[in-house]
């Protein structure tokens, strides 16, 4: 790609100095430049080896950063510049002096034109399809809305009533009366002893109290029954 490129720029260039007349007696020559086995004129772009990566990251910051980091800049004396780069040849750090004009005109180079695009949006951000994109986004943003919703009811913590009438497909009631049960709380054996595990309010963990208190007293009461019938038929 950036071969053709290349190639479509330095045609347009030729064609933009010559006449109409120099133009019709080149342009067979230009175009068969430009198609001929494909390829048109040598462009010497070869693919790149090594960590893409770490081009891509160097690539990313040349666009965004100046030519050269000030910290590699060593001494300027107002006529010479010294400054440090890497040879990309051998891989070694090396040092340059050169005129302040001639250092001047380096940097300058990697000045871009004016509204030239140094980065180009491809993708979700591409110009080309980007009422596509929209369009497409608030749709999918429309099902993880309803997604969502779905997921916060099923994790929404249910009441006793629902987890009764979930297992048993009917709410929980009372086998005589027919009277629905109504959840005030919850009563666990701790260490040998009823205790109020969870109550509604106050009026419910008072009403768990005493029926925990209602059932130890008859416990006792058969207790203490059995143990005297028990030394009756001793004695």
């Amino acid at each position: 790609m950036l071969r053709k490129q290349w190639q479509t720029v330095v045609l347009k260039l030729i064609r933009r100095k010559l006449s109409e007349q120099e133009k019709k007696q080149v342009q067979s020559r230009l175009q068969k430049a430009y198609s001929e086995n494909g390829e048109g004129f040598y462009v010497h772009a070869p693919k790149q080896k090594g960590n893409v990566k770490q081009q891509l990251g160097y690539i990313g910051r040349y666009m965004r950063r100046p030519a050269i980091a000030v910290s590699r800049i060593e001494a300027y004396d107002g006529k010479m510049v010294t400054f440090r780069y890497r040879d990309k040849t051998d891989g070694e750090e090396k040092t340059e002096t050169i005129s302040v004009e001639e250092f001047i005109g380096r940097v300058i180079r990697h000045i871009p034109d004016e509204n030239f695009k140094t980065i180009r949006y491809y993708g979700v951000y591409s110009r080309r399809i980007k009422s596509l994109c929209k369009k497409l986004v608030s749709e999918w943003q429309k099902v993880a809305r309803r997604w969502i919703v779905k997921a916060k009811r099923m994790l929404k913590r249910r009441t006793w009533s629902e987890r009764i009438k979930e297992q048993t497909g009917k709410p929980p009631c009372c086998s005589k009366c027919e009277s629905y049960y109504e959840y005030k709380g919850e009563v666990c054996l701790e260490d040998g002893n009823l205790k109020v595990k969870y109550a509604v309010c106050s009026t419910s963990k008072a009403c768990l109290e005493r029926m925990i208190r209602n059932v130890t007293g008859v416990q006792e009461t058969k207790g203490s029954q059995e143990k005297e019938e028990t030394t009756q038929r001793a004695a």
